[in-house]
């Protein structure tokens, strides 16, 4: 046991932030994401809802300062400027427990899916809510 640590945070979870270097990428998405076919790093976390993962990784990991959007979410398909409820749960969530908070910056669906194909990992949870997929980008911790 740690202290501290979110306990939805399993070991191969850990492992997987703690090895991400400055840059790199992690894609929570929700239980729709066609996680296992884009990504070579696949970690599910069933059951557990994409804004629980996202505060339990705040916990954790640096948000990068040094880009405009270290964090992005998917465009809704039918309005591009619609802000799904689940986004904008996000946004709280960067807002609150982010180092770094930032505006969510968005990319059309296949776009997005391109990201998550260069995405250091992806962590599919079984979010039921549609749209409930972000990518953060790791930064650093200062001296």
């Amino acid at each position: 046991m740690l202290h501290n640590i979110p306990p939805l945070l399993s070991p191969d979870l850990l492992h997987i932030l703690r090895a991400m270097g400055h840059g790199d990428e992690i894609v929570i998405a929700d239980a729709n994401f066609p996680a296992t076919a884009l990504g070579a790093r696949c970690h599910r976390l069933d059951g557990v809802s994409a804004t629980d993962v996202l505060e339990a990784v705040l916990c954790v990991m640096p948000v990068d300062s040094y880009v405009p959007n270290p964090a992005l979410v998917m465009e809704n398909v039918d309005d591009p400027d619609a802000v799904p409820p689940i986004v904008a749960t996000f946004q709280n969530i960067i807002n609150t427990s982010a180092d770094n908070p930032a505006v969510l910056g968005k990319l059309e669906r296949f776009a997005f899916y391109d990201r998550a194909k260069t995405a250091f990992a992806i962590v599919q949870t079984g979010e039921t809510r549609l749209y409930g997929n972000i990518i953060l980008k790791k930064g650093v911790i200062g001296a």
